[in-house]
This record gives structure tokens, sequence and C-alpha cells, in this order.
């Protein structure tokens, strides 16, 4: 490995992720809200949700604007604490479970009968579309029918289409249970373009998609449904809602500038490449080697970094384990072997990638050579780097190699941010 490439990785991803915590991005929303007649309550929900609900809890008790019961409704592994007068919710990510079915309904019982006096504090990020759900069918079958979205690889444009019809939140429901009440949304985004009625599935966004959009995703990727689902797929989505103001403070752009800025302070001339990178994980992964390929003449006396922000997709055909970061890492690899002065690494703003502990993963020109090295019988799948996608088991063959990239829950949660680095030969 590339001490010195995976030196300029870590401290990179540790600044950039710094940068964009929700603490300052809540308070400068908050500058923008009045303080209601009547109660203010507080429903955070999604991967930053904790983190978000502290920031607007301090920011608000200077002010001296008192909030009322809330609830914050997070990825296990995602509360950091106790927070005063918020209960504290985990449940499943990516796969709802019943724990946020149960964390919903008590979030729908906090907002049923507000009056118009009252606002509720909705603090939303990315992660929602799976923790944030009241299913109109058995949670077993949504749990399935997500499980066979991921699996064919459908983009999380066609996963919100369905899950809104299947769900009494999603799609603008959750603001139309808050009526007459108002809704302060305060939103880091995790889709690329920030459209507020994608994010988290749009509970407090009027819905554009329709139910001819629904039934033409179902049929296009086969989907199992049963007669009630199929059922749902047909019920339109609110269209406009007339008690909601939003506020969008964090997005993947801000994240890739953070990651420019760090790579600057490192040194290397940043290049962003883009920052709505929505592709196959491996695909964006050879893609980024190749770019290295092409630049590496130019590395002669300067260092280079390509960053790209956005979330790309993974689609399963083996029974491994990894994340779109770590696929993205691995695939590079292949196309960087034996190049002395590269590497790229990809990472979850959020700090988890998949059903897995690990951030992101890292490769460099040393990584396909150490794959055939650590290939044994503790690891079955293969010593070359294509057998290992094939069986999307990129976690332990970074693992192997020394490619895992660990962060821990960050508090945010604004996408994946991948760089590509070029030193001086």
């Amino acid at each position: 490995m590339n001490t010195r490439l995976r030196a300029d990785a870590d401290a990179i991803i540790q600044s950039a992720i710094e940068t964009v915590l929700p603490d300052a991005a809540v308070a400068r929303a908050l500058e923008k809200l009045t303080p209601p007649a009547g109660k203010l309550v507080p429903v955070a929900v999604g991967k930053a949700a904790w983190q978000m609900a502290k920031a607007a809890g301090e920011v608000l008790a200077r002010r001296g604007i008192p909030l009322a019961d809330g609830i914050v409704i997070t990825k296990y592994g995602h509360v950091k604490g106790k927070l005063d007068g918020i209960r504290c919710r985990e449940a499943g990510h990516p796969v709802p479970d019943e724990n946020g079915f149960a964390a919903t309904a008590e979030a729908l019982a906090l907002v049923r009968g507000l009056g118009a006096e009252d606002t509720v504090l909705f603090l939303l990020s990315g992660g929602g579309s799976a923790l944030f759900e009241q299913p109109f069918i058995p949670g077993s079958e949504l749990q399935d029918i997500t499980a066979q979205l991921l699996a064919c690889g459908a983009d999380i444009g066609e996963i919100n289409t369905i899950r809104k019809r299947l769900s009494a939140v999603k799609g603008g429901r959750f603001a139309a249970a808050c009526a007459p009440a108002q809704v302060f949304c305060v939103v880091l985004s995790d889709v690329l373009g920030d459209d507020l009625s994608t994010i988290a599935s749009g509970p407090a966004a009027a819905d554009p998609s329709t139910c001819a959009d629904a039934q033409a995703i179902a049929q296009k990727y086969s989907l199992r449904l049963s007669k009630d689902a199929r059922a749902c797929l047909m019920q339109e989505t609110p269209k406009q809602l007339f008690n909601v103001s939003a506020r969008i403070t964090g997005s993947v752009r801000q994240l890739c500038d953070a990651a420019a800025k760090a790579a600057e302070a490192r040194g290397y001339t940043p290049v962003l490449l883009t920052d709505r990178l929505a592709c196959q994980a491996k695909e964006a992964g050879s893609f980024l080697a190749a770019i290295l390929r092409t630049h590496a003449q130019e590395a002669a006396g300067r260092r280079l970094a390509f960053i790209a922000g956005g979330e790309t997709v993974v689609q399963l055909t083996g029974s491994g384990l990894g994340g779109r970061n770590q696929e993205l890492a691995l695939a590079a690899a292949a196309g960087i072997a034996g190049m002395e002065n590269a590497a790229v690494f990809s990472v979850g703003s959020d700090g988890t990638d998949g059903p897995t502990d690990a951030a992101g993963g890292y490769a460099d020109g040393d990584t396909a050579a150490a794959l055939r090295t650590a290939a044994t019988a503790a690891y079955p799948h293969g010593a070359e780097i294509w057998q290992v996608l094939a069986a999307n088991d990129a976690y332990h063959a970074l693992a192997a190699t020394g490619g895992l990239i660990f962060t821990g829950p960050t508090g945010t949660n604004v996408n994946d941010v991948a760089v590509a680095l070029l030193d001086k030969m």
C-alpha cells in the first residue's frame, strides 16, 4: 500500500466530513424561523436526525424559543446520547423494519390534532425513505419490495416513486397529516439536484410523480406485488401543499467543495468532475481509473485530485458483503494496477456504506497484487478483482488488502464523494 496516498486520503475524508456537519447548516436555516404562537414540535428523520435535532435545540435555546416534546428517528447506532424532551428511536436502513414503523406511528401521534397556531419543525436528512414509514401493506411485503428494488439496481427516484404509494407519510402525506399546523422543513439533501419531492421520498413535498410512473417502474423490474400493493400504486399522492416552507441547508456540492479544499491543503490541484454521479459503482470506479491513466504524465511535476460526488448503485449478482463505495474503489483498483502514484477512494458522508460497518473503500496501484497474495482458503471468492465484483464481496477483499475506510456514524448525510489522486512521479 502507498502509505503517503493513504494518509492523504484519510486527511481529505476527515476534513471534508467535518466541514459538512449539520450544526452550522441547521443554525443558518433556523434564522428564518418565526416563533409560532402555539407549540413548536420537533420531528427529526434520517441518518443525520440526532445531530440535526441536537443543533436545533441548542440554537433555539439561545433564542429563547421553547420546543415541545418531539422525536428523532434514525439508523441503528446513530443516536449519540439523550436529548431533552425528545425521544430517540433507531430503526432499519436501507430496508425498513418494525421499529421504524412504530417510531413513525409515534411521530404521527405527536402531530395529530395540532392547530393552525402550531408549527412542526421537520428536520430531514437522507435515509428517511426507509426510516420514516407507515405502510399501507404488511411490513414484510414492504421489506420484500424494497429488497427487490435494491437488488435489481433501480435508482433512487424509481425506488421512491414506488414507496410513496405504499406509505401514509411519503409523497407529501406527512405534511398533509400535520395540517392545519404549519411545517417548517430543514433539509440535508442526499439527492442529486436537491429535489424536495425525492429527498426521503418527500414526506413534506408535493409529489410530481404519477400512478402511471409507478406502474411503469413495477413493469420495468417485474416486481412481485400483491393485489393490495398493486391497488396502492393506483392511489394518487398530494399534488399541492399550502402549509409547508422548506430550507435546503446542505448538499453533495458542498461535500465536493469541502473535499476539493482539503485536497488543495494537502498540495493537490483539485478538479471537480461532477456532483451528479449516478451510475453503477463498478463503472464509476473504472471511469476514475481511466482518468488517472489518461493524466498520469501530467502528474510528473504536480499532484492532482479528481473529485466526483453523487450516489452510485450496485446490482447484486452475488451473496458477498459490501457497499457502493467499496465496490467503486475495488473496481478502480483493476484499472490502476501497477501505478505507483495513483489511488482512488470513495466514502459515504454518513459514515456507513451498505450493510457494513465501513464508510467506504480505498485502493491504489498495489491493491490488485495484494489481493492475489491474500486470496487463500480464508477468502474463497478468488484472487482476481472481477471475481470479487461478481460475488459483490468488496468488503472482505478490501479488508484483506487494508483498503476499508472507517469513520463511524458522522452525524451528516449528503451523498458520497469519490476522489482519484495522482501524486508526483
